[in-house]
């Protein structure tokens, strides 16, 4: 498992008034340094946004439990998809998120580089994440949390160890 957090460019959609019209979002690229350079934060990524476990149990309960991850001395909790920054903007407005942030790995590459790139040929999703979170220090990985059962095509979606209340019982001190 990686010891540090690839390089990775990130197209994603902002909010700027000053584009004006219905549609008011330019492109804005944020890389890996943007999101982990100088802080301790916890990233949790899955296998797709509006997809049943991740919009009903996983991305809800970490926004619910934001607070006590900042209790734990946490700077920031992102949310990463392969999916677009068009859909994972609409879903973060979806979910009303006002403190967990998403991250859009549109081409998968970040996802790529963790080595947690599968193929979800069954559910016809094409490449997408496994389900993992790992603690970053100022780009340092110092803990991973690796649902079991890693494949591609895997027929079931396990969820027992990167859920948020796992995480917080598991962090190291």
């Amino acid at each position: 498992m990686r010891e540090t957090v690839p390089f990775v460019k990130f197209n994603t959609r902002v909010r700027d008034e000053a584009v004006g019209g219905d549609n008011p979002f330019r492109w804005q690229e944020m890389n890996t340094n943007d999101y982990f350079a100088n802080r301790k934060v916890l990233l949790f990524s899955l296998p797709g946004a509006f997809t049943p476990t991740c919009s009903t149990m996983q991305l809800p309960t970490f926004e619910k439990l934001y607070d006590a991850f900042v209790d734990k001395g946490f700077d920031a909790v992102y949310c990463m998809s392969v999916n677009d920054s068009y859909v994972m903007n609409a879903w973060s407005k979806d979910q009303n998120l006002k403190n967990v942030k998403v991250i859009p790995d549109g081409n998968g590459e970040f996802t790529r580089q963790m080595g947690m790139l599968v193929e979800k040929r069954p559910e016809c999703f094409g490449m997408r994440s496994w389900r993992y979170a790992v603690v970053v220090d100022n780009l340092k990985i110092t803990q991973w949390f690796v649902e079991p059962g890693y494949q591609d095509n895997c027929l079931s979606d396990p969820y027992s160890v990167t859920n948020p209340e796992s995480i917080l019982d598991n962090l190291f001190d």
